[in-house]
């Protein structure tokens, strides 16, 4: 392999060594401010349901707070080798999707904070949640120590394979579930089969005895379950329909082509993630024309990266289309009804199917050695999407052949978990002494 310069002037500017635990700057800004700046853009009424996701753990807090990791990150120096960061590339992060193909696939899958930066931002967002997840399943710091190497490790060396392949080898390099099981260990091979399984079973079919009832005129209607699913205003549904109207201008011809085969039959407001709770989300339900099969779309608000505080805007002054355009270039393989439009006072958003052979892997339901392995994939994925969008050379080269990145950032991601704990038990603080109201939703 090449040893090329960039990646050579990086370690020498930031050794490897340097990415380990360094204690919080002594003017580090209060997480719960940086929350409630968050929330001033969002629905108010909805505040207290992030809130109190939030609250229910330190994992929950961690996949919530990417504003505050982002802040942590940018406080330190970083190596300058730019990819685009999907900006969140924590454990639950990943899952199944299908390809355009209707292969299951393996990859990141959430891209709101999608913006180019430092490659190491999302390797440590991800061995740091890893790290999370590992005391919360009741690993020790041992475990979960391994586990976040886990992760490391393999980005690692699969950046340094990538480095040597060609570029359409790595643009089309892709994670197929199909492959991966027969990898699996026996033992949870079973376990791994039926979650890939519920996965494929998750379709606009499914979705629409799951999520709709027929009213009284005979049609088919969103089912309201509030605060959840809610019910939108005549006046809103019409909004929807001139959004929708904008999303197909964003699609290709021929998506637009078959999306023009669908009417477009209801809609309503929804509530989705932790991180994202607040923001404007709807469900739109779709139906064919000629025999009626159901589509569902989500349709989502897109604001600013939190990353572009301390990296700068994006290229992209529709913050829809920047999602759009970071999820295209980093996964694998996109849903073929991605798109954005411009909504009610301004706001940006970008469409995608809401179902569609997605699924995830229950963190909670890892063991050790589980979590040590999925770690490892995540990884793996990881670097497939940094290596489409970066200098791959450049990030093999810094990595190099020895582990010190891999147990340097393991050991940040150890004191990071340290650091999430103290921010959760600050927003159980302020949640007690009426700071901020959460609710809990479940």
């Amino acid at each position: 392999m090449t040893i090329t310069d960039p990646g050579r002037a990086a370690r020498r500017n930031i050794p490897r060594s340097a990415h380990g635990p360094t204690p919080p700057p002594a003017d580090r800004p209060d997480p719960i401010a940086i929350l409630e700046a968050q929330a001033r853009t969002r629905v108010p009424e909805l505040v207290p349901i992030r809130y109190g996701r939030m609250a229910a753990s330190r994992f929950a807090f961690l996949r919530g707070a990417p504003a505050v990791m982002a802040a942590d990150l940018a406080s330190v120096p970083h190596t300058g080798l730019t990819v685009q960061l999907c900006g969140d590339a924590h454990l639950s992060n990943f899952g199944f999707f299908a390809s355009p193909e209707r292969a299951l696939l393996f990859d990141l899958n959430d891209f709101d904070e999608t913006l180019p930066g430092p490659f190491e931002w999302d390797v440590k967002r991800l061995a740091a949640s890893i790290a999370v997840a590992a005391r919360e399943n009741g690993g020790t710091d041992r475990s979960a120590l391994a586990a976040a190497q886990s992760a490391v490790r393999s980005y690692r060396t699969h950046m340094r394979r990538l480095a040597d392949r060609s570029e359409l080898d790595v643009w089309y390099e892709r994670l197929d579930t199909a492959e991966l099981l027969p990898a699996v260990r026996k033992a949870n091979r079973a376990q791994v089969g039926a979650a890939l399984e519920k996965a494929r079973g998750r379709t606009s079919l499914h979705a629409l005895a799951k999520l709709t009832a027929v009213g009284p005129d005979g049609e088919r209607r969103i089912h309201h379950d509030p605060p959840l699913l809610e019910p939108i205003t005549a006046q809103d549904l019409s909004l929807v329909h001139e959004a929708y109207e904008d999303f197909l201008r964003s699609v290709p011809d021929d998506r637009r082509a078959l999306l023009s085969r669908y009417r477009l039959v209801d809609a309503a407001r929804k509530v989705v993630g932790v991180g994202s709770v607040g923001t404007r989300c709807f469900i739109v339900l779709l139906e064919g024309r000629t025999v009626g099969d159901p589509l569902f779309l989500q349709v989502k608000e897109a604001e600013e990266s939190v990353l572009a505080a301390h990296l700068g805007p994006s290229a992209h002054r529709h913050q829809g289309r920047r999602v759009v355009a970071g999820q295209q270039l980093t996964q694998a393989a996109s849903d073929i009804f991605l798109g954005w439009a411009t909504g009610p006072a301004g706001r940006f958003f970008y469409w995608r199917q809401l179902k569609d052979m997605k699924g995830s892997v229950e963190v909670n339901s890892l063991t050790a050695p589980m979590l040590v392995r999925y770690a490892a994939l995540c990884g793996q994925a990881l670097a497939g999407a940094h290596a489409r969008s970066g200098d791959r050379a450049a990030i093999a080269s810094y990595l190099g052949r020895a582990d010190t990145f891999d147990t340097t950032v393991a050991a940040w991601a150890l004191a990071y978990a340290d650091r999430t704990e103290a921010d959760h038990a600050a927003l159980l603080a302020a949640i007690d002494a009426g700071r901020i109201t959460a609710r809990n939703d479940i």
